[in-house]
């Protein structure tokens, strides 16, 4: 039960057939396919190996966009993550990015770094210790791909090293408990009782999965206590102010906001107050974009977001349960700095818990063409290829059918879950169809 409520904190909440409705009365009867595919752009190949040709016009969508917010339609198809190898290694070698961002916690994204920076570890074991939990869905064939991508890339190029981020505050590992002690110890020595002790609850002791569990699993009050006591350690770091190097204070107070963010995510949930739990969800969109913007304004990297539809783009689906997106907050933080690209499939599989099962195990599914009225029936037949479309720049009156909501999929940890309300039109800047998708290899 405990995984599954943390796993809906990584998804997209599913609507009800009444919702499902609501906007049946906002659907145009001019078809659009002529003006989508005049807009539209072929898509060659998903494969990360690819010429990147085709991928040209998608740069020039791009821009000078310092972020961008590369979404998924489920949360471990194949096709959606070597796209995503595939978009990051074009805009290394071609526009000069240098961050890949993942929906993953700030540890683990330290962690990994390590690695694709220095060659530190081995980053399977890395992988099979951090994405446990909610973030299983992580652990992949086509992600361990990319992280030895990013590895080879900087050995090929020490001058011009690409780096691996995490946003996510679901976790924080103990890695970061150590950067903030040592550093503690090493500059206000007097103070590291009072880290140590502040930090005794939160630090993990156990497994990712044992961690999250069990802090969940901790009355609320007892939850508050330990944020109370994580956010004073952060704030006792801000009070001493940098001690000789500044931006080595800058990047262990972040660390310790980081903890932070973990305990106060955790003390958010109250399983038996919806309200709460929307309260959270709100608490996490907000955290990860200040997180990305925080790491983009201290390395002036140009970043690639890795995250779900439903968190890079500008509208909620279900503002009820997810008040207000990632996607949205980065826009008000950022302006014009950050664009977002989202995904739509025709049909295919992925790997999601199955809700079926008491025991919630992780599966591979497969599902159909959505019907008439989706906005996957139109746009399987705007072309025979997989294609992308700058939404921003197609011509009427298909403006007004994408401004429209109509159902659509967007499928995040667990199955069944039902299809949204979506206006593409209002979520993302620019769409990337694939006809047909695959499960991705979980490891």
């Amino acid at each position: 039960m405990l995984l599954l409520l943390l796993a809906l904190t990584l998804a997209v909440g599913t609507l009800t057939a009444a919702s499902q409705s609501a906007h049946a009365n906002a659907m145009t009867t001019t078809d659009p396919v002529r003006e989508l595919a005049r807009a539209a752009e072929p898509l060659r190949s998903t494969e990360p190996g690819a010429p990147g040709g085709d991928l040209r016009p998608l740069g020039r969508m791009i821009g000078s966009a310092k972020i961008v917010g590369l979404g998924e339609a489920t949360h471990s198809s194949r096709e959606f993550f070597t796209m995503k190898h595939r978009v990051f290694r074009y805009l290394v070698e071609e526009k000069g990015f240098t961050t890949f961002a993942l929906e993953a916690p700030w540890s683990t994204g330290l962690v990994l770094n390590e690695y694709v920076l220095y060659g530190k570890g081995d980053p399977e074991k890395i992988m099979r210790k951090e994405f446990q939990s909610s973030y299983r869905l992580w652990n992949t064939r086509e992600y361990l791909d990319l992280l030895r991508w990013m590895r080879a890339h900087n050995v090929r190029h020490p001058d011009h090293p690409v780096q691996f981020m995490g946003e996510d505050n679901g976790y924080a590992g103990p890695e970061l408990f150590d950067e903030v002690t040592d550093y503690v110890s090493a500059h206000h020595p007097e103070l590291l009782p009072e880290f140590r002790r502040l930090y005794r609850e939160l630090r993990p002791t156990g497994s990712v999965e044992e961690t999250v569990n069990e802090n969940m699993a901790k009355p609320v009050a007892e939850r508050k206590r330990t944020a109370a006591d994580v956010r004073r350690a952060y704030e006792l770091l801000q009070a001493q102010g940098p001690d000789g190097d500044r931006q080595a204070y800058e990047w262990v107070l972040q660390h310790a906001r980081a903890i932070s963010q973990t305990g106060t995510f955790y003390s958010y949930y109250d399983f038996s107050d919806p309200e709460k739990i929307a309260r959270a969800m709100l608490y996490r969109d907000r955290i990860m974009a200040e997180n990305t913007v925080w790491w983009q304004r201290h390395t002036g990297h140009r970043m690639l977001l890795s995250a779900h539809n439903g968190h890079v783009s500008y509208e909620s689906d279900n503002p009820e349960q997810y008040p207000k997106t990632q996607g949205e907050f980065l826009r008000q933080m950022v302006g014009g700095e950050y664009m977002n690209i989202g995904y739509t499939f025709g049909q295919g599989s992925f790997n999601a818990m199955d809700l079926t099962d008491p025991e919630e195990p992780y599966r591979r599914f497969s599902v159909e063409p959505l019907g008439a009225g989706s906005n996957e029936e139109v746009l399987e037949r705007v072309s025979r290829r997989d294609y992308y479309v700058d939404l921003r720049a197609v011509p009427e009156p298909a403006r007004d059918w994408l401004m429209a909501k109509r159902l659509t999929r967007s499928i995040g940890n667990a199955w069944p879950e039902d299809p949204y309300q979506t206006s593409l039109g209002r979520q993302f800047d620019v769409l990337i169809h694939l006809h047909r998708v695959t499960a991705a290899d979980l490891r």
